[in-house]
């Protein structure tokens, strides 16, 4: 209960931070390797903590989420059906009308570029909407 206390005292920021301190191993340094490539996209992104412990990015609305798995660091895109990905970078939850993401696994190069012109685009869906 009182990790629970401690943690509403935490920005969503400061739970980021400790949720890739407390990974320590390549998921962090990937997770931190694609917050900061959402902040370099979008400077104005506002970061939230959601459901019980995911990295979520906002600007005018949500963009993308932040999940670690045992196995995998996985970019949401909750309108990623609708962005244009010629770099091909989607790779998961591709038969969906609404979201698509991108699985990134131990050893995987992020093709940094391309993210962030994939992260403009998403951002620019939600000024349209």
């Amino acid at each position: 209960m009182a990790e629970m206390g401690a943690q509403k005292d935490k920005t969503p920021s400061e739970l980021i931070d400790g949720r890739i301190a407390e990974l320590g191993d390549w998921r962090g340094e990937t997770l931190a390797r694609v917050r900061a490539l959402v902040k370099q996209a979008i400077p104005e992104v506002v970061e939230e903590w959601k459901w019980r412990g995911v990295p979520t990015w906002y600007h005018n609305g949500m963009i993308c989420t932040g999940e670690t798995y045992k196995d995998k660091v996985k970019m949401t895109f909750v309108k990623g059906a609708k962005v244009d990905d010629p770099a091909g970078l989607f790779n998961a939850s591709l038969t969906g009308n609404a979201r698509r993401a991108i699985d990134f696994y131990e050893g995987d190069e992020i093709d940094e570029g391309a993210l962030v012109t994939l992260l403009r685009s998403a951002a620019a869906l939600n000024v349209k909407a």
